[in-house]
């Protein structure tokens, strides 16, 4: 290692007084002899505060010198069998390999990537053996939560084989999984249920989602709900990912958030292969570098390890820091030509071109052949060298989170057809050559026409040395790894009778919106003690919004790990803004991503910590499905349970926001979801049967893998009481108003004579069911109609039962044939059917196949803009007015009435017949 006495930066050559430099860095190593790293690094700050009175700006920006953090000198001692871990690893490496290409050439164009795992299973093999404990090791007993990097899949399917968690069957379908035998492309808990834990592609979730995973972690042990950790029993969450995924916003979005949270149970290590899927990652810079100074300044612990053991005498060697500048000049385009191009590039480059350093580094490397120096590994690759960054990971309890940056090589081992190329992502075949160079580089026990055949899948003996050794390590890490488990206790559930409040009309002169519904059945559901500790509400800075301030006091307040180190303004209040180290509200900010990522770690909860979580993220809904979608898949992947609520929801309901708040297709997104159940209720015993549904379904003794999204207008109104024997048709996507609730406590004008009357059908949803009862009132006075009123709580959930039965009747000819809810529900009615809702026309428009007559939709389509709801709902053709007109029209082209009757209405009701499509402006 250079002469820590000496400058190693550029720097140097801007030393105008290198004697007196000297003597300022010799008082620093005197210091930290005689009285310690603790008393230096006082002196350093206070000098840094001192520079900073005197307008003198410190350079540092957070980057060291590149090369590892931790030295040599202080590396502990590796614990496990070097002989025995090589051989394990390359039939890893074969097996991943051969996987792959074995895969492609049976069924060309499968896919699957080589070079990925190649690059990280020294990584991944470090973890396995020495600190990934399994669910019920002696020492953690919930075991440690590790996210995969996704494109490293085979890798961690050819572990699976040799620890006879997978059988060869298996492994040889990689990415055939139809029938149901074989196994997933990326970790796909859904696809996998007994195996991964966590998804991780699309890639650049993993940080963020294992961000909120350890800060979940933390919450449950200060609320007292799992073990807190005892001395080496903290249970640790490791996320690998490429140094490229790093890219994604939503890697580096909540870097902050873990070190505010003191998340020192959260390791996370960068592949820096520094390259991408198509080429390098910072071609013209250094990516370690600049990750380096984003974690530091973030407030984690950064450890690099780039340089394996064999470049440590070359360091220790470099008196004057000539070697170690050069390292770091180097950029990682650079860096990359060098590993396709060999010993002598790469002399050449360290040399450099005749400047002062040339000399003196063409001296260190002079007993170095070509061919050994060209071998000199890079960190990642090296066991000591990451046992040493693992080992300083997990010990370290000051509260602050560890990055890991290890420097790796993409495609290690795969040559010429591979090896550091641009084009090595997409690899996904070798030729018999490469092949056969590939066994000899990592010493695989096979033939070398081998690969001229099927590539087999290697074992080990059961008494082999080496599978002994495998088992042990696992064993004493608690077996198997990873596997995902599914132990948790149903809920005691309360019965609906629980919530017969939200059953009965409201008082005379009420008004509420569903929100407030929502909350008061969450207060509701509170005061049953079974779940009371189980609930998790969840709020991206909005409480006061949603009328949810007064749960601060109710729930304990909001967690934080530091408590409330301060009085609040509003102390004085009912509802004052309360933090507690063990309170139950989680308060994400202005964050619909970090919110997210907590609702889906409470609800894995059941997984990760055999503990049935109850999860309420309530957030505007333009800001739900629209911006997080992926995030959202993922949690679908990962079987998260639990609520999202979009309040605000609707294109006309949020009147002074505008354009990009106003939400008219939350419900279209939400329908793409496989395991989602959306609903947009409008009444208050709506609100309560669905969220009791999600409740018994998802927590109680279904036990299902689904989550439930309900929509919530803040649009107050009276509420009629629950009619009798709803429920059914509310949770199965709709029911049918009986008259005294359309009419709304006013008296229907009696029929006059005995001619029967047109009949229409009409369907609403959210706060536009109520234009549509309105609707249905204009009809009976002013046009002698009769009309039927359906809430439809579920366009969504009626279009799934609608393909549902059409594909049973598909596969069953000659069998009595089924009917769709919506027509079942619908078949005994007369007339058209008319739907109007909050959201676009398709949304309405799903269920057409099923409904039973001539069917007109309306809807928003367009942009949002600020009005008062009444304006916008004319604007949008959506109001009462609209429904009237468009169920005339419809009875007029069926032939029961004139069609001069609809163009009366139009001039009755002034409607301008020539605007523009509100679509279109």
């Amino acid at each position: 290692m250079a002469d820590e006495t000496e400058p190693t930066s550029n720097d140097r050559r801007h030393d105008v007084d290198p004697i007196e430099t000297r003597e300022w860095l010799e008082s620093l190593d005197s210091v930290l002899e005689v009285e310690g790293a603790e008393r230096a690094a006082f002196l350093l700050d206070r000098l840094l505060e001192r520079a900073r009175r005197r307008d003198v700006a410190p350079r540092f920006d957070g980057r060291t010198p590149y090369v590892n953090t931790l030295d040599s000198a202080d590396e502990p001692e590796y614990p496990g069998d070097l002989e025995r871990e090589h051989e394990i690893l390359a039939l890893l490496r074969w097996n991943a390999m051969a996987t792959v290409v074995q895969a492609n050439k049976e069924l060309d164009g499968i896919g699957g990537h080589i070079a990925t795992y190649q690059s990280v299973a020294q990584l991944f093999e470090v973890g396995f053996h020495h600190f990934w404990r399994a669910y019920g090791s002696e020492q953690a007993p919930g075991g440690d939560l590790v996210f995969f990097q996704g494109h490293a899949s085979p890798g961690i399917y050819a572990r699976a084989l040799l620890e006879g968690q997978l059988d060869e069957e298996q492994v040889r379908r990689f990415r055939q999984e139809v029938d149901g035998r074989g196994i997933s492309s990326y970790p796909h808990p859904w696809l996998m249920p007994d195996f991964w834990q966590f998804a991780t592609v699309s890639m650049g979730l993993g940080p963020l989602l294992a961000i909120y995973q350890a800060r979940f972690l933390k919450y449950l042990q200060a609320r007292g709900l799992v073990d807190a950790p005892r001395d080496e029993a903290e249970r640790h969450v490791w996320v690998f990912c490429g140094d490229g995924e790093m890219d994604e916003p939503e890697s580096l979005g909540a870097l902050t958030v873990a070190a505010r949270e003191r998340l020192d149970n959260l390791v996370l290590i960068v592949n820096c292969n520094l390259q991408r899927l198509d080429g390098p990652v910072r071609g013209n810079g250094k990516i370690v570098q600049e990750l380096e100074g984003v974690f530091h300044g973030a407030g984690w612990r950064v450890l690099k390890v780039l340089w394996g053991g064999a470049w440590d005498s070359l360091l220790d060697r470099d008196h004057d820091g000539a070697l170690q500048t050069r390292l770091l000049e180097i950029v990682d385009g650079q860096w990359q030509a060098a590993t396709v191009r060999g010993g002598a590039y790469l002399r050449e480059l360290l040399v450099g071109s005749g400047d002062a350093k040339s000399e003196a580094i063409a001296s260190l490397l002079e007993p170095l052949s070509d061919e050994e120096l060209a071998d000199l590994p890079r960190g990642g690759h090296d066991p000591r060298k990451v046992y040493a960054a693992y080992r300083a990971a997990v010990d370290a309890t000051d509260g602050r989170p560890t990055a890991i940056l290890a420097q790796t090589v993409k495609g290690f081992g795969m040559g010429e057809e591979g090896e550091g190329l641009n084009t090595t992502h997409q690899t996904k075949k070798l030729s018999p050559n490469a092949i056969r160079a590939f066994a000899r580089r990592f010493d695989v026990p096979v033939d070398d026409d081998v690969a001229d055949h099927t590539l087999p899948l290697l074992r080990l003996d059961d008494d082999s040395p080496a599978k002994r050794y495998l088992d042990e390590r696992r064993a004493a890490l608690g077996g198997p790894f990873p596997a995902r488990r599914r132990a948790a206790e149903a809920l005691d559930v309360p019965d609906f009778d629980h919530f017969a409040k939200l059953t009965e009309a409201t008082k005379a002169g009420r008004e509420i919106s569903t929100t407030m519904a929502f909350v008061q059945w969450l207060r509701t559901l509170y005061r049953h003690k079974p779940v009371q500790d189980r609930l998790v509400p969840i709020l991206a800075d909005e409480a006061r919004t949603f009328g949810m301030e007064g749960l601060f006091r109710q729930m304990g307040g909001i967690y934080s790990p530091l408590g409330q180190l301060y009085e609040p303004v509003d102390s004085g209040q009912l509802a004052p803004y309360t933090e507690a180290r063990d309170g139950q509200i989680l308060q994400e900010g202005i964050n619909e991503a970090g919110a997210l990522a907590s609702w889906t770690a409470a609800g894995m909860s059941y997984s990760t910590h055999d503990l049935h979580m109850v999860p309420f993220y309530i957030y505007y809904s333009m800001f739900g499905f629209q911006r997080v979608g992926d995030f959202i898949w993922a949690a679908a992947d990962m079987q998260a349970r639990g609520f999202l609520l979009g309040a605000t929801s609707g294109r006309t309901t949020l009147n002074g926001e505008g354009l990009q708040h106003e939400d008219g297709h939350s419900q279209l997104i939400a329908a793409t979801v496989p395991t989602c159940r959306s609903y947009d209720p409008t009444f208050h015993y709506e609100v309560a049967v669905i969220l009791h549904d999600g409740m018994r379904r998802m927590f109680g003794e279904a036990d299902e893998n689904v989550f439930y999204y309900l929509t919530l207008t803040n649009e107050s109104y009276p509420h009629h009481a629950m009619p009798e024997g709803a429920a059914e048709g509310i949770v199965r996507g709709m029911h049918r108003l009986p008259e005294e609730a359309v009419w709304e406590g006013e008296e229907k004008t009696p029929v006059k004579g005995r001619k029967r009357r047109p009949r229409v059908r009409l369907l609403g949803c959210g706060s536009i069911l109520r234009e549509v009862m309105a609707a249905a009132r204009l009809l009976h006075d002013d046009w002698q109609i009769d009309a039927e009123v359906w809430s439809v709580t579920s366009f969504n959930e009626l279009r799934r039962d609608g393909l549902a039965v059409e594909r049973w009747n598909r596969l069953h000819p000659g069998e009595d044939a089924r009917t769709a809810y919506v027509a079942e529900a619908l078949g005994d009615g007369e007339g058209p059917v008319i739907a109007s809702t909050d959201s676009m026309e398709s949304f309405a428009d799903q269920i057409r196949p099923w409904v039973p007559a001539r069917y007109v939709t309306l809807g928003t389509d367009g942009f949002g803009r600020s009005d008062s709801r009444e304006a916008l709902r004319r604007f949008f053709e959506i109001d009462r007015h609209y429904v009237v007109l468009a169920a005339l029209n419809a009875l007029a082209t069926d032939g029961t009435i004139d069609a001069a009757r609809a163009a009366e209405a139009i001039e009755r009701y002034e409607i301008a017949a020539d605007a523009p499509n509100p679509s279109t402006v």
